[in-house]
This record gives structure tokens, sequence and C-alpha cells, in this order.
């Protein structure tokens, strides 16, 4: 064969190859398509379920919507129903209450007529009895005119006659007898003129024992310590009793009162709250509660040092006590610690040259004034040497030592020699020049006896003699006496210091009543 046959055959066979390729790959085609379809219809039938199921959850979920909003729907029905009622109630109760109450006022409108009726029935019968009694009273003096044969006028005039006689004979008889007691009071009398006056320019040695200076860092401290409205300087002078005055000496503070110890608890509680920082009322009430309970302890310190430093063994606590007390004391402006102490050694060297009991004269010594530590206002009336004697035999001390004690004002008799040498050592102590001065225990005592006579009250809590003796500051307990009862009080306290006190210029009287609620969270 020739090659042109073999190019032939090759190209009938290429073509015939393709046809079949062709055929084949139509058959191939078909196929495809008809598995397409079938999943096409898969697809839709599947989808076609899962849009019917859709429909059916967004309609149930439709219905449960409607029948939640159904429900709130009928609730909120049901409260506007209940509050219409309620309403409705308490408008029928208001009616109700209105009539009663109409019903009431109209009751009331008639039994006020009816007393204005019967009030204008008695006022016209008591005009007639009235004019009866005039005509009575005419009748009855124009007899006794003719009875007498005298006007009512010259009757008057004559028995004014005898009046103004018998008014000058009593007045004669009062105004001598005024001069005959006054002629016996003159003397005590000038004395006490004297003794006011001395009082009134004291100023010098009352400040210098009576007034205490705090200093300051600097002078911001001031309005710190003064506070909002001086509320912190209230709440102080409340809580220690002591008059606080705060002026323009610089960095300064004065602390003013009679009483030592109230001095002293008001300088270290200033000092601690100035050191803490912490300024404010309640702040304040705890630490001067701190501060006295601080006080006390270094009482007892004080009182125990004393006695080691003069050799006094196995004194009662109560009684070492008492002496540490004294170093807040003072008796005629002396310190009454150091007057005690010096008592107490010059008996020890006096007892000694007698060849008496050094110890039992020197122990007498230091108690001899006692009694002038009083723990209660009731002990304040007993004499301080009867007092200390008491205390003394109450808390074991020998009879040479009671007798001592009670006897070193001669107000009970002597009974031992260790007696007389308390009295002798009490009389040198106190008569050193310059070592007392009668002015300012006078001036104390004053404002003692302002302070007792508060106390005097029912209701009285605290009270404080402020100002130099020219303010008494009481507080009440609130539960006791109202705010009525707190002016009258004021009244009849002002009443009794002016009847049973003698002072110069006046006294002011101030009563504070407060009332406090306090609860604890926990």
């Amino acid at each position: 064969m020739d090659s042109t046959t073999l190019i032939l055959v090759a190209l009938g066979g290429l073509i015939i190859g393709f046809i079949v390729a062709k055929i084949m790959e139509k058959g191939r085609a078909s196929k495809t398509i008809s598995n397409a379809k079938k999943e096409a219809n898969a697809i839709l039938k599947e989808a076609n379920l899962e849009g019917e199921n859709v429909k059916k959850d967004k309609i149930l979920q439709a219905k449960e919507k409607f029948l939640e909003l159904k429900a709130e729907h009928e609730k909120v029905i049901i409260n506007k129903d209940k509050k219409i009622a309620e309403a409705e109630k308490r408008t029928r109760d208001k009616e109700s209450q209105v009539s009663n109450e109409l019903a009431k006022n109209r009751k009331l409108n008639e039994q006020l007529d009816r007393k204005i009726k019967d009030v204008a029935h008695r006022e016209e019968f008591f005009n007639k009895k009235q004019e009866e009694l005039d005509k009575l009273h005419s009748n009855q003096v124009q007899q006794l005119e003719v009875i007498s044969g005298l006007s009512a006028e010259d009757a008057k005039s004559q028995l004014m006659e005898s009046l103004k006689e018998t008014a000058k004979t009593d007045a004669m008889a009062y105004l001598q007898t005024t001069l005959e007691e006054a002629k016996l009071t003159a003397q005590q009398e000038a004395r006490k003129i004297v003794i006011n006056t001395i009082q009134r320019i004291g100023t010098e040695e009352a400040v210098e024992n009576c007034v205490s200076v705090f200093n300051l860092e600097s002078d911001d401290v001031k309005g710190r310590i003064i506070g909002r409205e001086g509320r912190n300087i209230r709440a102080i002078e409340a809580a220690t009793g002591v008059e606080i005055i705060v002026d323009d000496t610089p960095e300064a503070i004065i602390l003013s009162c009679f009483d030592s110890v109230r001095r002293e608890i008001a300088r270290l509680s200033l000092h601690k709250l100035v050191t803490d920082g912490r300024i404010h009322p309640a702040r304040i009430e705890e630490i001067v509660r701190k501060t006295e309970k601080q006080i006390e302890q270094e009482i007892v310190e004080i009182g125990k040092r004393t006695v080691i430093d003069l050799g006094i063994h196995g004194l009662h606590p109560e009684l070492i006590k008492a002496v540490g007390r004294m170093k807040y004391r003072s008796s005629y402006g002396q310190n009454l610690l150091q007057h005690s102490r010096e008592v107490a050694k010059l008996c020890g060297v006096m007892a000694a040259e007698l060849g008496l009991n050094p110890k039992l004269a020197k122990r007498a010594g230091l108690l001899h004034d006692i009694g002038k530590v009083p723990n209660t206002e009731a002990e304040v009336e007993t004499p301080h040497a009867i007092l200390g004697m008491q205390w003394a035999e109450k808390y074991g001390e020998k009879p040479d030592v009671c007798n001592a004690i009670g006897a070193h004002h001669d107000e009970i008799k002597m009974k031992t020699l260790i007696s007389p040498i308390i009295q002798v050592c009490d009389a040198i102590s106190g008569a050193r020049p310059g070592a007392r001065r009668q002015v300012l225990d006078s001036y104390i005592q004053r404002l003692k006896d302002l302070e007792e006579i508060a106390f005097a009250f029912n209701g009285v809590q605290k009270a404080y003699a402020i100002q130099a003796g020219r303010e008494l500051r009481v507080i009440v307990e609130s539960e006791k006496v109202s705010d009525d009862k707190a002016a009258q009080l004021s009244f009849e306290i002002s009443q009794k210091i002016q009847t049973d006190m003698t002072y110069p210029g006046q006294v002011k009287v101030t009563v504070i009543r407060e009332t406090r609620s306090v609860n604890v969270a926990k």
C-alpha cells in the first residue's frame, strides 16, 4: 500500500474516533444533566420541607407571643380595675367621713347657738342684778349719811386723816427698829462691802490661779479648734466645763476655770486633738472621756509617789487617791498637796523634837486636809476636818491620826499630843508670807456655791460656773426638763442666787437642754 492510502486510512480512523468520542461525551453529559436535575429536585423538596417547618415555628412563636401579650394586657387591666375600685372605696370613705364631720359640725353649731342664747340670758339677768345692787348700795349710803350726819365725802376725809396718823406712827416705829438693827449690823455690813470691793479688784490673783495658756504651733489651728459656727469650741466647753477664750494673742488659747482638774483635762484633751488633727464634736467627747481616765490614773500615781517620798506605808488606796487629788486643789491660793507635804515634814520634825512618833505625826500631817477634796456634792456641806476624820476612820487609820485630823480646827476635842502638833504646823505652813490668798479662796468658794445651787434643782445634769462667776451654765436632762420647764428653771435658779448669795455685779444663768439619739449599726 502506498503512503497516500495509509494517510487516508489514518484520517478516517481519526474521524471515526472523534465521532465515537463525541457520541460518548454526549452520553456522559446527558447522564450528568439527569443527575443534576435529580439533585436539584431533591434540594428543592428539602428546601420546601424546611420552609414548611420554619413557617410552622414562626406561626407557633407568633401565637405564644400573642398569648403573652394578651396575659400582660389582662394583668394591666386587672390592676387598673383594682386601683379604680380602691379609689372608689377611698372616695366613699371620704364622703362618709365628710358627712359625719358635717353632722358633727351641725350639732356643734346647734350647741353653740344654745350656749350663746344661754349666755345672753345670763348677761341680761346679771345686768338686772347689778342694777338692783347699785340701787341698794345708793340707798345704804343715803341711810348711813342720815344716821351719821355726815356726807360720804366727809366720812372718807375723816377716815383718811385717821389712817394717816396711824401710818405715821407705824412708820416711825419701823424706822426706829430699822435704825437700831442698822447700828448693830453696821460693822458687819461694812466688812462685807470691803470684802466685795477687794474681790472686784482681785483679778490678777484669780487669773493667775484659774487660767491656763495652751500654746499652738500656728494661728491656723485656732480656726479648726473653733469649728464651723463655733460647734467644736462649744462641744469642748460642754464636755469639760472650762471656758475657752480665743483672742488676738498669737499662737495661744486661754483656758479659764476655777477647778484645776477640769483645766488640766481640757488642756490635755486639746493637745491630743491638735496632735491627732481630727477635731469634731464626737471625737472631742471621746478624747475628753479618755483624758478623764488618764487623769484618774495620774492622780493615783501622784498619791503613790507622795507617800513613798514621805516614807508613809500601809495607806489605804482610797486615801492615796485623795492625796493625789490634792495636787489639783488649792487652799487660799496655796496648792493643797504642797501644803500637806510641808505640814507632814514639819510634823515629823516637831514630833521628833518632842520625843513622839514622827512617822505617825507625818501620817496625820499628810492627811489633815483630805476633807477638802470631797467625792460628792453632798460631802461639801460637811466641814473638811470632820469629813477627813470620817474618811480616816472608814479606811482603818489609828485613833490618834483620826483625832488629829478632826481636831486641827477645834471642831472636836483634842485627845492626843499629835493633835496640837498638826494644828500648829498647819498654821505655820499657812502663815508663811505669800503662802495664801484669802480673796482667791473666797472667789473659788463663790463659784462652787453657784454650782451647788444649780445642783439643788431636779433634772440638772451638769453645772459650770464660767466667766469668773458672771455666768452659770446649767445642762439639764432632756427627759426630765422640757423647753418650757427650762425657762422656768433658769428663772428659779437666778432667784435662788439673788436670795442666797452675795456677789458683785450680776450672774447670767444659761440653761441648756439637748436631745441626743444614738444607735449602733452592727
